[in-house]
């Protein structure tokens, strides 16, 4: 197997890396930053890659696409290769997904420390966190559960030290430069800063998930409580 180091593509941008996991699968992995841009050109490839003869399974993740194989028809270095060449090919100027507008009471246990942190007042982290639109990166960590890009970064806030044991469902959070909502309780290390009522994953719904990848997502604060 060949390991793929990065070469500036066409387009300016680093390619990504590309190297084996396991036997089955090989990662294709971007540099950080986190981007519009990366993430798009990720979802192209990843639609590239599904007609790829001999590919099992396409996850699309945070500046990365894990690609799974049947390694007794497959060749790793020619899927290496048509990954590559197709991440110079990617078009990144794709349509515009879903808009999304999510209720949200805005009464959350880490809502006061977020804004001390950040030097605001807490309705002045509730105007900057429901003003931006959203962009759904990727989803993952649970079903339904949407990393969204587009945080105002004077609210971009560390994970809690101390993660906490169980997230109720709904809950809304901040995770250093992305925000997300818990679909099911877990544990989570998010600071929480809201909850919705919206449910986020249905197994009977079609599709499932509430939200995909490229949609534009809004927050809509219906009260406030500090």
């Amino acid at each position: 197997m060949k390991f793929s180091r990065h070469a500036w593509g066409k387009q300016g941008m680093t390619r990504p890396r590309i190297h084996p996991l396991g036997d089955t699968a090989l990662v294709c992995e971007a540099a950080p930053p986190a981007t519009l841009d990366c993430q798009r050109r990720i979802w192209a490839l990843a639609d590239k890659a599904r007609l790829m003869p001999h590919v099992v399974e396409v996850v699309p993740g945070m500046n990365n696409l894990t690609i799974v194989f049947d390694p007794l028809t497959a060749d790793y270095d020619t899927l290496a290769a048509q990954l590559e060449a197709g991440w110079d090919a990617a078009d990144v100027a794709q349509e515009a997904g879903a808009e999304i507008d999510i209720p949200v009471i805005y009464d959350g246990p880490d809502l006061a420390d977020v804004a001390k942190q950040a030097n605001l007042t807490i309705d002045e982290v509730v105007k900057r966190h429901s003003k931006a639109e959203y962009i759904v990166f990727f989803l993952g960590f649970q079903p339904g559960f949407a990393y969204l890009g587009g945080l105002d970064p004077s609210i971009h806030t560390p994970r809690r030290a101390e993660p906490r044991m169980e997230v109720p469902a709904g809950s809304l959070g901040i995770g250093g430069a992305q925000t997300g909502i818990y679909p099911a309780t877990s544990p989570g290390g998010w600071q929480l800063i809201g909850r919705t009522e919206l449910k986020l994953f249905d197994p009977s719904r079609h599709p499932p998930t509430l939200m995909q990848s490229g949609d534009r997502v809004r927050f809509r604060a219906t009260e406030v409580r500090a």
